[in-house]
């Protein structure tokens, strides 16, 4: 079944994450996605290994499935005029360069809509193409850092600084540049004129602070990291059970009332510490160890059970192999299935939209290196001849 964006053809000069999680949110959407890597070893992803699946990357695998490919030397002025040729044909174009580096190709925005007026470029950076710090390359790490992401994350001011565990900002921007993209195909249905899109993995970053920037701007005081508590509402954070970890979200006072009721302990809404939100969230030290202490009574799926009949969010903290063979996880086709040339068949994460009408398939394998050279450029026109003579000079592989 064709995707809602089935007929938008893209291409992607990005590697590693965000670009190509851009990219693949796009593929699952129905976009024709050609992934295009340079002829010397291709996404640096494809070195990240191990693990590997018969030698190929799983990360590189993981990130570029439903994609075709291409490998194309854009440092010779042949492969340059190849890229031009497919931007003639294609909608969306997707980068992650540094500031600058398209436009020494003579491929920057400029000189894209000169070829094809209706173009979309999007533009996935560490910090944006404008801004003190446009020039400089950036990481998840660092965007992380930067964007005050660490600062709220771990379990105390006191002690060393956290990361969040999968590459947020990462794949965030990848998302964010999908989404401009989408909205930029629909404004070009309205003007027939393409954009640049132009988002940041700085910015992906900021955006996931936004409970504590309230907290900053309404008080002038940056919050600190609260282990898994909210800084707003409580109780809402993990708990150690009798074998294992939950989370529990009394984040309301009718919540706050079925955990009471759940563990038998109604006597705490008769305590003024805890008579309210307000109350609760100013005497969180004092309120978490007397919850800890009923909830080491039982086990995890014994506490999920009877919160499950009283209406109270909770869930276990699974690993992600547990979560990989949840039954929820696999009816919601959140692990598929795909089939790679060398590798086999092996597990991906699946698409996490769906549609009632629109689901495209998405459990295409990613793309060997240069798997789809010769199809995509018989697509473009070029014969069989001069793909040979591309090859045989190094512009394709």
């Amino acid at each position: 079944m064709p995707g809602p964006i089935a007929g938008v053809r893209v291409l992607e000069l990005a590697q590693i994450m965000a670009g190509p999680a851009c990219g693949l949110m796009l593929a699952d959407l129905g976009a024709e996605v050609i992934k295009i890597e340079k002829t010397a070893g291709g996404d640096d992803t494809r070195k990240f290994l191990p693990p590997d699946i018969n030698g190929e990357s799983a990360a590189f695998m993981m990130m570029n499935r439903n994609k075709k490919g291409l490998a194309l030397n854009l440092k010779e002025q042949e492969g340059i005029n190849i890229f031009k040729k497919m931007v003639e044909q294609s909608d969306v174009v997707i980068e992650n360069f540094r500031k600058g580096t398209l436009e020494k190709l003579g491929i920057g925005y400029e000189d894209l809509k000169k070829i094809n007026p209706k173009i979309i470029l999007c533009e996935i950076s560490g910090y944006g193409r404008t801004g003190p710090y446009a020039d400089k390359g950036g990481f998840d790490l660092v965007a992380q850092g930067m964007s005050g992401l660490m600062s709220i994350t771990g379990e105390s001011s006191d002690k060393p600084p956290m990361k969040v565990g999968a590459p947020l900002t990462d794949i965030t921007a990848g998302i964010l540049g999908a989404t401009g993209v989408l909205a930029a195909l629909i404004n070009r249905d309205k003007t027939g004129k393409g954009q640049r899109v132009d988002t940041s993995l700085y910015e992906a970053g900021i955006v996931h602070t936004y409970w504590q920037s309230a907290i900053a701007g309404a008080t002038g005081k940056s919050p600190g990291p609260l282990g898994s508590a909210h800084p707003l509402t409580a109780p809402y954070q993990a708990f150690k059970t009798k074998d294992n970890w939950i989370t529990i979200g009394a984040s309301n006072q009718n919540n706050w009332m079925n955990l009471l009721n759940a563990i038998q302990r109604i006597d705490l809404q008769e305590d003024d510490r805890f008579k309210d939100n307000n109350s609760r969230m100013k005497n969180l030290e004092a309120l978490a160890p007397i919850l800890q202490e009923e909830l080491l009574k039982k086990t995890s799926n014994e506490w999920i059970k009877i919160f499950d009949e009283k209406g109270l969010p909770c869930g276990p903290i699974n690993s992600i192999t547990e979560m990989y063979n949840d039954p929820h996880t696999l009816d919601r086709k959140m692990v598929i299935e795909v089939d790679n040339k060398k590798a086999g068949k092996s597990k991906a994460i699946g698409m996490p939209i769906k549609f009632s009408d629109t689901n495209a398939n998405t459990e295409i394998g990613a793309p060997n290196f240069g798997q789809h050279t010769d199809e995509i450029l018989i697509q473009f026109g070029y014969s069989a001849e001069q793909i040979k003579d591309y090859k045989d000079k190094g512009i394709v592989a």
